[in-house]
């Protein structure tokens, strides 16, 4: 465990059409290890993650975000891309007509680190390997036809060439089978053994975090965070769910708060 605090918010509050979703969020994230955030489906966990990165759908009202010693409040994302920050989406795009490998190396040089096309290659197709991908997968076109395993494999792939400082995944184990949760957990391990890399998990199930070494749990409720403690917490919610938590939120302060859509 270390002291130095890469991700920073305080008491941050953001809204999407005017309709409040996270209220006063205070979160430490030090570098190198692993925090998850849990809460029950529209607890306004993935909002969270989307106002990390800097998607402009959501207004920032209240408070800021810190990352690696800088205010990134006011940044863009793919300023904030550059700055080290990764996001895995629950729903990774298809965008028909660019292939896999095209979009690979268009990602890293908007990184700016450029590599010859015969490096990238070797590089690429050894790390597609490493997770149980066909590399013939990354000839073809960004997401279409892929199941949601190999999608999710391709955004290993994705953290795995980028080692960014930091990796939210969002919903990472969603409709995956005992195969690809295994691949996608191998993946969360070499970045964090490549580069020492740092994890922000979301979630409402407990099923990946049983292959990780957790640090920290932070548990969320309609766009509150109402409680942080060690891995045990894990155990709790896996046996006992949020009830508890949902409880402590009065009707007033959750009925701002979320979407349908938001988690």
């Amino acid at each position: 465990m270390t002291s130095n605090v890469l991700l920073r918010c305080r008491g941050l509050s953001a809204a999407v059409e005017d309709k409040q979703i996270l209220h006063d969020i205070d979160l430490q994230v030090p570098q190198g290890e692993v925090h998850v955030l849990m809460g029950p489906n529209g607890a306004g966990k993935s909002t969270l993650g989307h106002v990390l990165m800097g998607n402009p759908a959501y207004e920032v009202i209240g408070g800021d975000i810190e990352f690696d010693g800088a205010d990134i409040t006011e940044l863009t994302p793919d300023k904030r891309s550059q700055a080290g920050l990764f996001l895995s989406f629950q729903a990774p795009v298809e965008i028909p007509g660019v292939p896999l490998r095209s979009f690979l190396r268009a990602m890293m040089e908007g990184r700016g680190e450029k590599m010859k096309n015969k490096e990238f290659r070797k590089k690429t197709q050894a790390l597609a390997e490493t997770l149980d991908m066909d590399p013939a997968y990354l000839d073809r076109e960004l997401g279409v036809g892929f199941s949601g395993g190999e999608k999710k494999k391709v955004e290993m792939l994705q953290l795995l060439l980028l080692q960014p400082k930091l990796a939210i995944l969002d919903e990472t184990d969603s409709g995956l089978d005992v195969d690809a949760l295994s691949v996608v957990s191998r993946g969360m391990e070499l970045y964090r053994e490549q580069c020492d890399g740092t994890l922000l998990i979301i979630t409402h199930n407990t099923r990946i975090l049983e292959h990780l070494n957790v640090d920290r749990v932070h548990v969320m409720v309609s766009g509150h965070m109402v409680a942080e403690g060690t891995a045990e917490l894990i155990d709790e919610i896996d046996a006992q769910g949020f009830e508890r938590y949902e409880a402590s939120i009065s009707p007033s302060e959750g009925a701002h708060s979320g979407r349908p859509d938001t988690k």
